[in-house]
């Protein structure tokens, strides 16, 4: 059975759903899906893949605490994979990665907060999720639990709670950003900076991480 945790967010009280080892089958999710992970660490080379969370925009958010042994989770791959839905990150590049060598999918279609950011917010050099939720919503998001062990077998609710925030304010911001970008006529570029995003996360993986292929030296 899950675990469930009521929180707090924007004034909305928020279920978040904790399952192990997959998502339920019965498990659906409306439009656009916030996706995000947790791992042990930043290494693509050396650290795994926790916990996956899911929400779409609605009362609850779906974290699933994935079985390191075989990452046997095809209802989790499903949704990831889905061509029909849209999923939206912040810094899609590292969390799709992961997917790509723990779980063996491409996860596509992809929304990126974080190169949105980055081509309408040329104003400032602070684009992570904390600085960016303040400014364009308003809203004061924590990262008291940014460095905790992800890898342990039972999460605490504060872990909970913040592995669920960081998925509760992207379908916002996602729509602050469109604004932004097609102001700023930046939609198609932007658009194309998401479809090469699986081809980024490829070459991060084959050991192109650190690397500009595409500069003269």
């Amino acid at each position: 059975m899950a675990r469930k945790l009521s929180i707090t967010a924007d004034g909305k009280n928020i279920v978040v759903h904790l399952h192990k080892g997959d998502l339920p089958a019965n498990v659906t999710f409306n439009g656009a899906i916030a996706v995000d992970s947790e791992t042990l660490g930043l290494s693509l080379v050396r650290d795994p893949l926790c916990l996956v969370q899911l929400s779409d925009g609605g009362g609850e958010a779906h974290l699933v605490q994935v079985d390191r042994g075989n990452y046997d989770a095809p209802n989790l791959k499903r949704v990831l994979s889905d061509p029909g839905a849209l999923k939206l990150f912040h810094f899609a590049r590292f969390d799709i990665a992961m997917f790509m060598r723990d779980l063996s999918i491409v996860c596509a279609p992809i929304y990126c907060t974080k190169i949105a950011s980055k081509l309408v917010r040329t104003y400032t050099d602070k684009h992570g999720l904390k600085d960016l939720t303040k400014e364009v919503l308003g809203r004061d998001i924590s990262k008291d639990q940014q460095s905790s062990d992800w890898g342990a077998p039972e999460l605490t609710d504060a872990q909970l709670a913040y592995a669920a925030s960081d998925v509760l304010h992207l379908h916002a911001l996602k729509e602050r950003l469109d604004a932004m970008l097609a102001r700023e006529g930046r939609t198609e570029i932007a658009q194309s900076c998401f479809d090469f995003l699986p081809t980024r996360a490829a070459l991060d993986l084959a050991g192109w991480e650190d690397v500009d292929i595409f500069a003269h030296a």
